[in-house]
């Protein structure tokens, strides 16, 4: 199946959602259409994740420096995957790029990995730009007037997912850990700590979620992610009782109320994760994720499109 770059699908401008909060929505959300977002101090900007390819990181940076005509000073990669980090030559050197350690070691591992998967895609040139400050846990930085505290709630979409809360305006950037209208994903991460992390989110009562993939919404995006995860322990947990493999399993189960949801098909990663937690396996631990991958390219029929 070819998986050709579609024409670029990124916005052109940078949405303000509250003083000083702006958020790059790519749709629909699906395969490396992520989103990015930009939180402006009195003399200091954070962005929060880049994009997939040169040409959409591109676009994002020109969006920026309308905003920031010099550029962020600070770069937040939430988690590892190429459709949030591949984009962060494009802020540097001027930007920091910050992530927690675990994810700067994952990426450093992964490399360009999501290219192979995909290599008919219109990559251009995006080094390999790795953090150069991380933490663990949490991290506060001071924008001014504007607080960004960035949290490690991880695992949940991979073993480290830091989230970006800016208290003064009740907003939340969440990377993968929150999705909308697109299915979550949990294979390298963890069900359980998916859950427990949204929970986490949950008690900070935000008005602003910015997801990872989807439009920006209010907490009702906690809710649709935290009922489709609570579905897939259910579907997993009856699949166990009958003996039946993951992607049988995975045949054998209609979507119902998450039929509307973009990329389905990663129902398939998701009980491998449920079915390994089920059989006891730490929450972040690595599973055979080409395996997996493989599984889930047979249930859909063919690899699912990219459409960076």
């Amino acid at each position: 199946m070819t998986t050709v770059s579609a024409p670029l699908l990124a916005p052109t401008r940078l949405d303000r959602l509250a003083d000083g909060v702006h958020a790059f929505v790519q749709p629909d959300g699906g395969w490396c259409l992520n989103n990015a977002g930009l939180v402006v101090g009195d003399d200091t900007a954070l962005l929060v994740d880049t994009a997939a390819t040169e040409e959409r990181a591109t676009a994002l940076r020109k969006a920026v420096q309308r905003v920031v005509p010099d550029g962020p000073d600070h770069l937040v990669n939430t988690h590892f995957h190429g459709d949030h980090t591949y984009g962060n030559s494009q802020f540097t050197p001027r930007a920091r790029v910050i992530a927690s350690a675990r994810t700067r070691a994952d990426s450093e591992e992964a490399g360009l990995h999501m290219q192979h998967l995909w290599p008919d895609v219109r990559w251009g040139e995006t080094p390999l730009t790795l953090p150069t400050l991380t933490f663990e846990g949490e991290l506060t930085l001071h924008l001014g007037s504007l607080r960004a505290e960035l949290r490690d709630v991880g695992p949940a979409h991979t073993a480290s997912d830091v989230v970006v809360w800016v208290p003064e305006r009740s907003t939340v950037l969440t990377g993968d850990l929150v999705w909308s209208g697109v299915t979550p994903y949990v294979l390298m991460g963890s069900l359980s700590g998916s859950l427990r992390a949204l929970s986490e989110l949950r008690a900070l009562r935000p008005e602003i979620v910015v997801p990872g993939h989807g439009p920006v919404g209010g907490a009702e995006l906690l809710d649709e992610t935290e009922a489709y995860l609570r579905w897939i322990g259910e579907v997993a947990e009856r699949g166990k009782r009958d003996r039946l493999t993951v992607l049988d399993l995975a045949r054998r189960t209609p979507l119902g109320a998450f039929s509307h949801l973009v990329d389905p098909e990663r129902l398939v990663g998701n009980l491998h994760r449920a079915y390994a937690e089920l059989d006891g396996l730490e929450p972040g631990a690595r599973l055979d994720i080409v395996a997996s991958f493989g599984e889930m390219a047979e249930f859909h029929g063919g690899v699912p499109a990219c459409h960076a």
